[in-house]
């Protein structure tokens, strides 16, 4: 999916790696910058790409449970920096990842279906994916913990 997004995207910025201090609010904010100075007023509501690398979901998470996959961050001419890694635990964050919200519902031959089920059916999960059905089709959520109330 997320090459299948690069190329209907109709901006590709060039990605902005950055290589000290990838986990300072401070690079989080310069790297925004960098963006920001691509970006054009005349390009918004289009599709882009080439900002972050994508959170993904894949099989390969079935061994490494607590851990997230990344993949992506095209380059202009189409090859992403980052191929498909689940080395980093849930809980890591960097300047370079970036989440892209997909809707829970896609259409097939017409018909409204939860990616979820694509995703999983040996038939069409090829739509959407380049592993056989997945398993793993998302992210555990942990509920908030409130912190205890003061005497």
């Amino acid at each position: 999916m997320v090459d299948d997004i690069y190329s209907a995207a109709k901006v590709r910025l060039a990605p902005q790696p950055m290589t000290e201090n990838r986990e300072a609010l401070a690079t989080f904010q310069e790297h925004h910058r960098l963006i920001q100075g691509q970006w054009h007023e005349s390009r918004f509501g289009q599709l882009v790409a080439g900002i972050k690398k994508d959170v993904v979901v894949t099989n390969q998470l079935l061994d490494r449970l607590g851990h997230v996959a990344i993949y992506g961050w095209h380059q202009l001419d189409g090859n992403p920096i980052q191929p498909l890694t689940t080395v980093h635990v849930e809980s890591y964050v960097d300047y370079s990842h970036g989440i892209r919200l997909v809707d829970r519902w896609a259409l097939v031959d017409g018909k409204p279906m939860l990616v979820s089920e694509v995703l999983r059916d040996v038939n069409l999960c090829e739509l959407l994916s380049d592993e056989e059905p997945l398993e793993v089709v998302g992210y555990q959520t942990k509920s908030a913990v409130r912190p205890a109330q003061a005497p």
